[in-house]
């Protein structure tokens, strides 16, 4: 099996399957489960086939009944064989639509994993530029079109392509010239069917597209709803959001529109006038009897079937298709870290070393940071402080490779990070950011989320030096208290003491604090201070703050100014050599 890799941050070993195309990726899916696919074949043969044994058996009882001296003998034999062979048609027939719900089930499941993994591997560059609401889309929505692509989508296309069959083999049973109708049925049909699919499909990919971008839209307004009310810009919203859904409106019905100039119908009403003309001038010539007539449109009645559904089973194709291909463009889009699996993964002692590095975002033409150099012994605490926008957050999400430096390295303990292994990298290493993120899943699970196993006392310990455990004692629940998504129903200061708790419990071997007390008033702070120089005690620790209390207790002091480094000191030795660094504190 042909496939496509690509670098991840995250990966877990399942089968490979190839992404070379929405088609080819499709199918190394489904050919992983042969024996529903086989169950689905001979389900939709066996029912079109015992379909066709319907008309005719009635023929030949036309024939018994029409002769000089009726023979009503036959047709009992002949009822119970119909009703037999429909019976076991209806099993069959249920085995076929179980079968391709079971695979459309199974897919959908499996497509789900795959794109759920894939989207944990993706590095910050990738998460920072796709919208999360489109990303939603085609995790919920494009791939539950997947699924209906199969069912009923095709297992319907797989039913009716032995419809179309079944007449072209049992017609010449009764006259070599009658096989002429359906063929040209099919030839035509399928020629029409090309055509039809060739102008669906930019309509089934605008449909998808649309709604994504709709869903998008939905998803930032309401996450920014606070920002929206507080502008009272509802009127404003709703507009925008009434534009995207008149362009899913109108996708939809350009969708319509060219399935209802699909030729199927007016084809197969041609076929049956044309074959019946056939069959009765042949009846004329004495080359067919009445049974044979009727039994040859009845067969030619089966081609209802699959003109009935290419009306709708192909558009669900196509729908499918257009999905899968959007999930498997977001699977493929460029990553730029990989986990390394191989790279080093030992035991780290939190030396850091930032060697003439520059890194620039994506999509930027000016450096963030630029020329920065310094080393950071194990165990000691560097603050780092600069205006706002000078570069200190880049530079520390850098250690931890949220995102990769441009030129230049980053070494812990003398390793490069692109050389550690990023699971060992990144366990070792904690990081609490003045955005709190929390689950919305209990407190207690919020605070072990880095340790899972943690026990009980574990949780409350850390709770307890990250001065929280107070408060979490005033819920009704305990740590057993659900808290909002992004810990809404929380206070900036209790969702930063929480963080804290967490980074406490993961015993980290280097702490990286970016503003992390910003949100705690300062009584709260002095105790968390005490926590804080205590949690840093045998660690390294990279503070980010403006708070003049905790740049004091610093080792060394880094002054970032522009993306560069402007000075490095201790407090009392930059006030006095750094104009720039007095300046901070004098404003």
């Amino acid at each position: 099996m042909t496939t496509i890799s690509a670098p991840a941050e995250f990966t877990i070993r399942r089968p490979s399957f190839n992404r070379t195309n929405a088609i080819r990726w499709i199918t190394s899916h489904a050919t992983q489960h042969w024996g529903i696919i086989f169950v689905l074949i001979i389900g939709a043969f066996g029912n079109a086939a015992l379909a066709a044994v319907v008309p005719i058996l009635v023929g030949n009882a036309f024939n018994a009944m029409l002769q000089t001296t009726p023979d009503t003998s036959v047709l009992l034999p002949l009822a119970l064989i119909i009703g037999g062979t429909q019976i076991l048609r209806g099993v069959l027939q249920l085995g076929r639509n179980f079968g391709a719900e079971l695979l459309g089930q199974r897919l959908e499941r499996e497509i789900r994993d795959e794109m759920y993994i894939s989207l944990l591997g993706k590095s910050m560059t990738f998460h920072s530029l796709q919208p999360v609401g489109d990303t939603m889309a085609r995790a919920t929505n494009d791939v539950r079109e997947v699924n209906l692509m199969f069912s009923p989508g095709i297992n319907l296309v797989i039913g009716s392509a032995f419809f179309l069959v079944m007449p072209t083999v049992a017609a010449p049973g009764y006259h070599p010239s009658l096989i002429i109708t359906p063929v040209l049925f099919a030839i035509v049909y399928f020629i029409a069917l090309a055509r039809y699919l060739r102008n669906l499909q930019p309509i089934s990919d605008e449909v998808r597209a649309s709604f994504g971008d709709m869903n998008s839209h939905l998803s930032e307004s309401l996450d920014g709803v606070e920002t929206v009310k507080g502008a009272a810009q509802e009127n404003a919203e709703v507009e925008r959001f009434v534009v995207n859904a008149k362009r899913v409106r109108d996708a939809f019905i350009r969708q319509g529109d060219t399935e209802a100039r699909f030729v199927a119908f007016l084809l197969y009403g041609i076929a049956i006038a044309a074959g019946l003309t056939h069959s009765l001038i042949l009846f004329r010539q004495g080359l067919l009897n009445t049974g044979q007539v009727i039994g040859y449109f009845g067969l030619l009645r089966l081609l209802d079937f699959p003109t009935f559904t290419s009306t709708w089973a192909y558009t669900q194709v196509s729908m499918g298709l257009s999905s899968a291909r959007r999930i498997l463009e977001l699977m493929n889009r460029e990553n730029n870290l990989d986990q390394n699996s191989a790279g080093f993964s030992g035991q780290m002692k939190g030396e850091i070393e930032f060697r003439d590095l520059s890194f620039t975002y994506p999509g930027s033409d000016e450096p963030t940071l630029e020329g920065i150099s310094f080393k950071v012994k194990a165990g000691q605490t560097i603050a780092i402080v600069g205006q706002t926008g000078a570069g200190k957050t880049s530079l520390v999400r850098l250690v931890n490779r949220t995102y990769d430096v441009s030129s230049g390295q980053i070494l812990v303990d003398g390793v490069d990070v692109r050389d550690w292994n990023m699971a060992s990298l990144r366990s070792q290493i904690s990081i609490i950011e003045q955005d709190i993120f929390l689950f919305s899943r209990s407190i207690s699970e919020n605070i072990a989320f880095g340790k899972p196993e943690a026990t009980q006392e574990v949780v409350e310990s850390a709770a307890r030096a990250a001065q929280a455990h107070e408060f979490i004692q005033t819920f009704e629940n305990g740590y057993e208290t659900v808290i909002g998504e992004r810990g809404v129903t929380l206070s900036g200061g209790q969702r930063q003491r929480l963080a804290l708790a967490r980074a406490f419990l993961t015993d980290p071997h280097i702490l990286i604090l970016d503003d992390s007390t910003s949100a705690i008033d300062s009584a709260t702070e002095d105790k968390i201070q005490h926590a804080i120089s205590a949690a840093a005690r045998g660690r390294t620790t990279l503070l980010i703050t403006h708070r003049l209390s905790q740049i004091r207790w610093a080792d060394l002091i880094v002054m970032i100014r522009k993306g560069r480094v402007a000075a490095i000191g201790t407090h009392d030795e930059l006030m006095q050599t750094s104009e720039a660094y007095g300046r901070i504190f004098r404003e």
